[in-house]
């Protein structure tokens, strides 16, 4: 698979349908022929919001919630054969229910919904690493942090650095890459964690997957949209990096209408997404495998 033809500016779908010219051009009997496809989907920053919002909220009435999550969900799989569905972190705190329950609920609510792979936003250290390590056991499903080192603390070997998952005859490498938890989450909370740089940490993940084989990496980002400052986040990460087609992000809270488009390090194009918080939306990023080209269906939205 060449880089070159994997992501094609003007195939990506915003709710209506924009058709490429090199789809025109097929003859009717490719028409005809079912395209398979990988249908990415994808959350961040759901902090806890187990149930919709109420019906009285000024911005999300009636949004959201992990019951109306699995039934889209459950939806779309019936609909598309190969589907992922991966978190970008702040899984916890916003509600009373990680106040009583400690993260328990929402890691049995992701593993019912069938998470493939999430990573570890600073939220998810508010009850400290022994009570993220409480909640991840009613986890099935792996946390991935390739810039945290916690050789020193409880969670040595409980992430993981990558993944990769073989689904409609593509291998998919998948990664995480966290905030600086410093000055944003006490110190006590995540103990003796080494923070790596995230574009080094980047680099070295996606050059693992690729010469492993991977058709299409994708990194799972808790660093932040976009900043006036010269803090790093996910535009930057892109930039100055290479090997990733695909960065799902999250921590800022960003509603995004459609994935933004940002060159790598070597001139090749990089998704980057995000959509908001609290569960009110779904993000879906569809793949073509026989096209080689993303097509974006943004956003799914929860009610």
């Amino acid at each position: 698979m060449k880089r070159r033809s994997f992501v094609q500016k003007g195939i990506l779908l915003t709710g209506a349908t924009i058709i490429a010219p090199s789809l025109i051009a097929q003859t009717s009997h490719e028409k005809k022929r079912k395209i398979k496809q990988l249908t990415i989907l994808h959350t961040n920053d759901t902090h806890s919001t187990i149930e919709p919002f109420p019906a009285n909220h000024s911005k999300f009435p009636g949004k959201g919630g992990v019951v109306n999550r699995f039934n889209l969900i459950q939806k779309i799989r019936s609909e598309e054969e190969n589907v992922l569905l991966l978190d970008a972190g702040d899984i916890f705190q916003g509600t009373p229910y990680f106040n009583m329950f400690g993260g328990v609920i929402e890691m049995k609510a992701m593993t019912k919904m069938g998470y493939d792979a999430a990573t570890m936003g600073n939220h998810d250290f508010d009850g400290g690493m022994d009570g993220f390590l409480k909640a991840k056991e009613y986890a099935d499903f792996p946390f991935l942090c390739s810039n945290y080192d916690f050789s020193a603390t409880i969670l040595k070997n409980q992430t993981q650095d990558s993944l990769i998952k073989e689904i409609g005859g593509l291998k998919v490498g998948i990664f995480g890459i966290g905030v600086e938890l410093k000055g944003l989450v006490p110190d006590d909370k995540f103990g003796e964690t080494v923070y790596l740089d995230p574009i080094t940490s980047a680099n070295r993940v996606a050059l693992e997957l690729k010469k492993k084989g991977c058709d299409l990496i994708i990194c799972l980002s808790h660093l932040g949209y976009q900043y006036e400052s010269d803090k790093i986040s996910d535009l930057k990460l892109a930039a100055a990096t290479k090997n990733i087609h695909l960065i799902i992000g999250g921590h800022t809270h960003t509603f995004l209408e459609k994935p933004t488009e940002v060159k790598n390090s070597e001139g090749q194009i990089v998704l980057v997404n995000q959509v908001g918080w609290g569960g009110i939306h779904l993000g879906r990023i569809d793949f073509d495998i026989e096209m080689k080209r993303f097509n974006s269906k943004q956003v799914v939205e929860i009610q």
